[in-house]
């Protein structure tokens, strides 16, 4: 199968304004090709969210408002000695270790060939668990920060090196432009035919947006108060046979675009979401908090982390998604149904269980808290 790959418009500039010139790109092409041909075949040989236990302490060198509404703000992250921080793949995210305790991941939304800055983009949510008002708030220029990663559950798969596609489509919501945005540059530096969809409320509270319309006519924004809701049709036009679409973005969006492109033959379908899933399946069962006696139950459409935080709110989590094992407790009695993407099968057989997703199969378990 061919790939068409029409000639590569002028990139964009880089985080710090300048522009790559001719020779250096078409040298950055070939080795960018060449490292992403073995690391993509790498990545899908990888159990989804493998965990990449590295910490580093970092600075925050740079912190900018990246939406109109100021509640987006970006963070640049670097080693305070400038060494070379580890290298990632667009897709990839951070876990940062909050001064609390919490534990938040963020998707990397700079650039990769930049092996001296992480960064991160963080929307500020009032009534959200905590995390994103506490680095709003706490992680100020100068701070000191300890991260965990990069890894990578939605990578990024070039059309040709483990894809059959032959062009990509991708659609952004909100912040969710965070982990696309990566891998728009990526497409577009390699010459990849690619388009996107970005939306959002209204352009007041979109992040990067000058920066994601320096594309050019490969991207369409779309806002709520001037388009109304989008429809199917409006996230994926033109996406037909030997597309890979690529999204990432609030529930709704990600579940209009997944129902649509089941209805389309030949047509890839990656995404992320960045809040939890609902419980599909699901059947009640009890939850005995062996370190109390305390039972507690779980409905059919709720998880086992809701109603153990609503009685032990200092339960850790993060991801809520199966994949940060962040909430991994041991069972003590009872048979898992496990829907996590992560734990091994001796991890399993040990009785470990992520809370997040995985649920009873039967009517009661005994964890270890």
């Amino acid at each position: 199968m061919t790939t068409h790959r029409p000639a590569p418009d002028q990139p964009p500039a880089d985080l710090y304004g300048r522009r790559r010139a001719d020779r250096a790109m078409r040298v950055f092409h070939t080795v960018a090709e060449t490292r992403f041909r073995w690391s993509t075949l790498i990545n899908r040989r990888s159990p989804a969210g493998r965990v990449d236990d590295r910490r580093l302490a970092l600075t925050v060198v740079q912190r900018r408002v990246e939406a109109r509404d100021t509640d987006v703000i970006s963070l640049l992250l670097t080693a305070p000695d400038g060494r070379e921080l580890p290298n990632w793949r667009p897709g990839a995210h951070l876990d940062l270790e909050l001064p609390s305790g919490r534990l938040r991941q963020y998707s990397l939304c700079g650039d990769p060939a930049d092996r001296r800055h992480y960064r991160i983009a963080v929307r500020r949510i009032p009534d959200g668990g905590g995390g994103s008002r506490e680095v709003h708030e706490a992680l100020r220029t100068g701070a000191r920060v300890t991260v965990r990663g990069p890894r990578n559950a939605f990578p990024f798969v070039l059309p040709g090196y483990g894809s059959d596609a032959t062009r990509v489509h991708f659609v952004a919501g909100g912040i969710g432009v965070t982990p696309i945005l990566p891998m728009v540059r990526m497409a577009h530096r390699l010459g990849v035919d690619w388009t996107l969809v970005y939306t959002g409320r209204s352009r007041d509270t979109i992040p990067f947006l000058d920066e994601i319309e320096s594309f050019g006519a490969r991207v369409s924004v779309r806002t709520d108060d001037d388009h109304g809701l989008p429809t199917a049709a409006d996230l994926l036009p033109r996406v037909g046979p030997d597309t890979a679409v690529y999204c990432c973005g609030p529930v709704p969006m990600t579940t209009v675009i997944a129902a649509a492109v089941r209805e389309m033959p030949g047509v890839e379908l990656h995404s992320e979401r960045f809040s939890a899933p609902p419980v599909v399946d699901g059947k009640p069962f009890a939850v005995e908090l062996a370190r109390t006696g305390e039972v507690v139950t779980v409905p059919a459409d709720r998880t086992a982390l809701e109603q153990v935080l609503a009685a032990r709110p200092d339960t850790a989590y993060s991801c809520r998604q199966g994949f940060c094992r962040t909430c991994k407790v041991r069972v003590l009695s009872g048979t898992v149904d496990h829907r996590d993407t992560v734990l091994t099968p001796d991890e399993r057989a040990d009785g470990d269980m992520l809370i997040c997703v995985s649920r009873c199969d039967g009517d009661r378990l005994v964890l270890d808290l």
